[in-house]
């Protein structure tokens, strides 16, 4: 029997199979090479894909509603010292204005300073 495959990077899907020498992910039909499945898995990006790192600088390219509150994160807000977490929300920080709260780096933009 063939050892597990891991799931798919972009949909996290379990039924991804081995073509040549790579991986397909028939939901989505992602492509990847086995060798590389290990490498990026932890590497999180922003919204232009630039690689993000604890303690960096980011603003916030979209207006974000907080949940279970009439507040809202209002478009090129920055945001000091980002510290980088697994889950759904990839980065917890101290929002000015807002308090604590994880943010998705999906919509934000690295600083550079």
């Amino acid at each position: 029997m063939m050892d597990t495959l891991p799931p798919c990077p972009n949909c996290a899907s379990a039924y991804t199979y081995e073509v040549d020498a790579l991986l397909t992910c028939p939901e989505c039909g992602h492509e990847w090479s086995a060798q590389a499945a290990g490498d990026d898995a932890e590497v999180i990006r922003d919204a232009v894909g630039n690689i993000l790192a604890d303690g960096d600088t980011v603003t916030v390219i979209k207006d974000l509603k907080v949940k279970g509150s009439s507040s809202v994160v209002k478009v090129g807000t920055k945001v000091r010292g980002i510290r980088l977490v697994s889950g759904n929300h990839d980065i917890d920080c101290k929002v000015p204005g807002i308090g604590q709260m994880g943010l998705k780096s999906q919509f934000v933009k690295k600083v550079n300073e």
